[in-house]
Formats: C-alpha cells, sequence, structure tokens
C-alpha cells in the first residue's frame, strides 16, 4: 500500500512479493508517480533520497514482506501548476485527448507550457504505472492549435510513442495558404538530411488583395519533423498566412499562425479500439478568407 506523507515524501509498504525482489526492480514498478524513469530513480538512490526500514537504501537491496520504503523528493523538483483552461474532448485512467491554444509551447523550461497546464486540467491517474504528472506523447509548434494526446500511466506513454514513431495513426491539418491552391498532391522534400512526406488537398480558395489568392489546404504528415508543414508549404511557394519564420514577407501582424491540427485516429493504448477525434478549425480561419474576399469585391469591383 501507498501512503502520501508529506508534499516532499512518499512511503511504501511492501506487500506479499511472488518473487524476491530488489528495492530498484520494485520501485521501478511502484513509485512511478515520484520518479517516472529509470534514470531519476537512479539519481534518487546516488542522491541518498531512499530509505529502508529507516536506513539509506542501496539499489541492490532486497525486500521483504512488509518493509517500509521512504522516498524523499528534491524540494525544487515539485511540479510547478499553470491555471490555463484546456478543452478536453476525452479522458480516462490511462490518457487524455486535449485541445492545445495557439501561443503556448508544449513543454520546455518555461512556466506557461501546456505540460505544466495538465494536471490543472485532468485527475490522477490511480494505475500502478501511473506517471507522476500527465505528459504529451508528441509535439505541437507553440504557434499551432488543435488535438494534442496526453499520456497519464507509462504503458499508455509507449504504446502511443510507438503509434507516432511507426506512423500507424493519422494526424490531419488545416492551414490557410498564400496563393491558389487547386487539387490534391504531395510533397515529398527532406529536411536537415531526412525523409520528409506530406499530402496535401484543397478545400477552399479565394481572391485577396493581399495575396492574391488564398486558400485552404487539407494537410497529412507521414513524417513528423520539426516544422514539416510550415517548410514545405513554404517550399510550394504558398507559406502558411501569419508564418513570420518562413515568410519575410508575410503582412498580416497580430493574427498568429494558420494552422491547426484538426483530426487525428489512432488507437487506445491499452484496449486498442480505434479512437477518432475532430475539431472545429478556429473561427479565424474562415473570417479572415471571407474577409478578403469582401475587400477584392468592394475595391476590385
Amino acid at each position: 500500500r501507498v501512503y502520501f506523507c508529506h508534499m516532499y515524501s512518499l512511503q511504501i509498504k511492501v506487500s506479499k512479493l511472488s518473487d524476491s525482489c530488489r528495492i530498484f526492480d520494485y520501485l521501478l514498478l511502484h513509485a512511478v508517480a515520484m520518479y517516472p524513469t529509470k534514470n531519476s530513480l537512479k539519481k534518487a538512490f546516488k542522491k541518498q533520497r531512499i530509505e529502508l526500514n529507516g536506513k539509506t537504501a542501496q539499489t541492490g537491496d532486497w525486500l521483504a514482506e512488509n518493509d517500509v520504503i521512504l522516498l524523499h523528493r528534491a524540494s525544487d523538483s515539485i511540479h510547478k501548476e499553470f491555471p490555463l483552461d484546456l478543452e478536453l474532448l476525452y479522458e480516462d485512467a490511462f490518457m487524455a485527448v486535449v485541445v492545445k491554444p495557439a501561443g503556448y509551447p508544449v513543454s520546455g523550461n518555461s512556466y506557461k507550457t501546456i505540460q505544466n497546464a495538465l494536471s490543472y486540467n485532468l485527475s490522477g491517474s490511480e494505475e500502478d504505472d501511473a506517471l507522476a504528472i500527465p505528459r504529451p506523447v508528441h509535439r505541437l509548434d507553440k504557434l499551432t492549435s488543435g488535438i494534442l494526446l496526453i499520456a497519464k500511466t507509462r504503458r499508455a506513454q509507449a504504446h502511443l510513442g510507438l503509434q507516432f514513431e511507426h506512423k500507424t495513426l493519422d494526424k490531419t491539418y488545416v492551414a490557410l495558404v498564400k496563393g491558389r491552391v487547386e487539387g490534391e498532391g504531395r510533397i515529398n522534400e527532406p529536411i536537415e538530411e531526412q525523409s520528409a512526406l506530406t499530402h496535401y488537398s484543397s478545400l477552399r480558395y479565394e481572391r485577396s488583395l493581399s495575396y492574391d489568392w488564398i486558400s485552404a489546404v487539407e494537410l497529412q504528415p507521414e513524417t513528423g519533423r520539426t516544422h514539416q508543414l510550415r517548410i514545405h508549404l513554404s517550399s510550394l511557394k504558398h507559406p502558411i498566412i501569419g508564418d513570420t519564420l518562413y515568410d519575410s514577407k508575410n503582412v498580416l501582424k497580430g493574427k498568429g499562425l494558420f494552422l491547426c491540427a484538426q483530426k487525428i485516429v489512432f488507437k487506445h493504448p491499452i484496449h486498442s479500439q480505434k479512437m477518432a477525434f475532430e475539431i472545429p478549425v478556429p473561427k479565424k480561419f474562415d473570417a479572415l478568407l471571407n474577409r478578403e474576399l469582401r475587400r477584392w469585391e468592394k475595391f476590385k469591383a
């Protein structure tokens, strides 16, 4: 059984063991909430933050029934919770699906990240392999909005990670780009000497005083290179509206990047059921298309 004694400590009383077990192997399964990775657990032993029956524990110590383990967390490792309300699409004991707003990084050294907002929005898992805090299993750019998958247990984290690694899930984005894009196609251009493939199809295009034409496109990346969609569309001479990094002539200021992770299809990491989620594109997408059309008709009529 597990007892939370203090915000900096965790006490575990060892129940009946079916086989002989060393403390390190036992804590890999039963202390995930305090030390979610093997390296963090090794560091805890090295820094003498783990006690066994009142004495400093070593990784090779053998356990017996009713032994008491006390784990101490470093005071500077306490999670800082960021109170940002997130739209929640799905949650169970193993994972969650949230909508990331544009303007916040998924993770990193800053306080205002989606990672730090997850514990504010999600309930903790009571599974044996629960993560100390929920963790995103993939990335979206700071300026990109849309669907983000979250793991709440180590097993879910591993299984979802494998789906991304083996490309067995489907991701669909919507973007507004400069120029007139018709039909469909594929962009197979390496990024930093790594293969990168994106499928695209036109959804809508309108005349524009600012860009001559403006188009809404659907994008399905088969690979997950950093800034892949932004780089690929820029290489087609159709940069994403609001992308000042890959389009120095972008004239739209203060509206953000017009890129949204709109759909995702994957298998549940525990029971393998097919899961599919879709959100509406942000209202600013249609608003900009309609505004550009009105301006064109007013000044070019």
